[in-house]
């Protein structure tokens, strides 16, 4: 008897669940909208590249003198070494934490960009604000099919946000989606 009650239940809940999908709206051009988005993972190296090239850098020079001044010339040659390799080793761990703490979304309020690891930063660039989108790809960013979208935005203090190493899908979606609502304010003017 139980079984029948379930039976008989299970055609009428059907029938509401195809009527309720035809009176939702169509999806917005940007995916998952209002949702925080991840920087594609083919970021990753691109993100870990400046920061582990600059640590390197500093760290080398810095081993080098020490290793110089405590233990000669060709000791400090190989703390030198040992120190570009650290200094790489630590960029490429901030580098990778950078870009799993980078997020964007687009909603109706406007973009905004959520950074940070230690001091976690979200800027939000209300639709109204928006003066006009820029779209920059280095060779890099190119070759791994990346995009920087820069939104400036009206006023005069951080008039800019920029979101370095989005898909170069989504930062074309963006800027369109972006460029239509200043077109209807420039209609509606």
């Amino acid at each position: 008897m139980t079984q029948t009650d379930h039976d008989d239940a299970a055609p009428a809940s059907a029938s509401a669940a195809q009527t309720e999908p035809a009176s939702a709206p169509p999806a917005p051009p940007v995916a998952a909208d209002g949702e925080w988005q991840r920087l594609p993972a083919r970021a990753i190296p691109l993100c870990t590249i400046d920061i582990s090239l600059s640590l390197a850098f500093v760290f080398g020079i810095a081993g080098t003198i020490v290793g110089v001044l405590t233990l000669g010339r060709y000791a400090g040659l190989a703390s030198g070494l040992a120190g570009a390799l650290f200094g790489a080793g630590i960029g490429m761990w901030i580098g990778f934490r950078r870009y799993r703490n980078t997020l964007w979304r687009l909603d109706d309020y406007g973009f905004a960009v959520r950074r940070g690891v230690a001091w976690q930063r979200e800027t939000l660039v209300p639709l109204t604000r928006v003066q006009h989108l820029d779209l920059k790809h280095g060779p890099l960013q190119r070759m791994r099919r990346l995009s920087t979208l820069v939104v400036h935005t009206a006023g005069t203090r951080h008039s800019a946000v920029s979101i370095d190493h989005l898909d170069a899908d989504d930062a074309q979606r963006l800027r369109e989606r972006l460029g239509r609502q200043l077109d209807h304010e420039d209609d509606d003017a």
